[in-house]
């Protein structure tokens, strides 16, 4: 769909990439089985939105190539195990037209909002990490619209980068979390944001300082590690208990570029899936997420399908207890 599509209007979605292998021994599907198509009235479960763009990452003179990683992602799903009992929706794409980035989060944020409403927890596949302005207002508009005064809403972002320049310049892959500090500004809402495992080497000075200023929750990519995941942990769940929903963004070039290497910014040294897993364990049972969105991946640049196949298991462990 494009970003000037009726919000009253489904076009038909695509469910062609949904094929793989089918095995002959009872009780063994695959997510392309399981499948469907989203559509107004069906029963709660978790829905796939897409975000075809890569216009904010261009904006912010990053490699292009992340509108194809929807599309990418499915495909890497397709022949996953499934192990979930609710149902799982394709709720198709929504297209960013060439430059037109505002309208694309606005369309998204109406995709998103429309599908809170519903009772699904929208997971959007992005995209460069434009996509995240577009899913927290969707998130806002649902709140809203369920008559939330002032909700205490959690940002948790596994990424490399702040993601904090200032929307002032030019809104791009780079401002998302700056653009919804402002609107949570406008709206009198707390801004609760917690970004682990951000690069020093890829984040300037005036952004740390600025993330101290909005007194973000900030684990370096390097503080990351077995030895103390035990403490990363625990100032996770001290996060989660200050919200009442959750917002979790994962940003693929957190990952080390060997695991990682299909994104804009592959990481030099980054934090490796085996230690993200159980954050995102806690993040997902807590009972509060709402919404999630996976951002950056460049199939252009994939090796081997790597990064593509780590978005799936991403995807797989945040709908697996459903």
């Amino acid at each position: 769909m494009s970003a000037d599509t009726d919000t009253h209007e489904m076009p038909p979605i695509d469910m062609s990439m949904w094929q793989g292998r089918v095995d002959p021994e009872p009780d063994s599907p695959r997510w392309h089985q399981c499948m469907h198509p989203w559509k107004v009235g069906a029963t709660p479960g978790a829905a796939l939105l897409g975000f075809a763009s890569d216009a904010g990452v261009k904006r912010n003179q990053g490699r292009p190539g992340a509108a194809d990683g929807p599309l990418a992602i499915r495909r890497a799903l397709a022949n996953l195990a499934w192990h979930r009992q609710a149902p799982i929706y394709d709720a198709g794409t929504v297209e960013c037209d060439g430059d037109a980035l505002e309208a694309a989060q606005q369309c998204l944020a109406e995709r998103v909002a429309d599908l809170l409403n519903a009772g699904q927890l929208p997971i959007v596949l992005g995209g460069g990490h434009e996509v995240a302005y577009g899913s927290w207002q969707g998130l806002a508009g649902h709140l809203e619209a369920q008559g939330s005064q002032v909700p205490r809403v959690g940002i948790i972002n596994l990424d490399a980068h702040f993601d904090l320049r200032d929307p002032a310049h030019i809104r791009s892959s780079g401002t998302p979390f700056a653009q919804i500090f402002d609107q949570c500004e406008t709206r009198d809402w707390p801004f609760r944001y917690a970004c682990l495992g951000v690069s020093r080497a890829s984040n300037t000075r005036a952004l740390f300082q600025r993330a101290e200023e909005l007194g973000v929750l900030v684990r370096e990519d390097r503080e990351i590690n077995a030895a103390r995941l035990d403490a990363i942990v625990r100032d996770v769940e001290r996060f989660i208990a200050r919200c009442e929903h959750l917002y979790l963004t994962i940003d693929l070039d957190v990952l080390p570029a060997a695991e990682a290497p299909g994104v804009s910014a592959p990481a030099a040294r980054g934090v490796s899936l085996a230690l993200l897993e159980p954050l995102i364990e806690i993040i997902r049972d807590s009972g509060k997420l709402r919404l999630a969105d996976i951002a950056e991946l460049n199939p252009d640049h994939d090796i081997d399908g790597r990064t593509a196949k780590v978005a799936a298991r991403l995807v797989h462990q945040l709908t697996l207890t459903g």
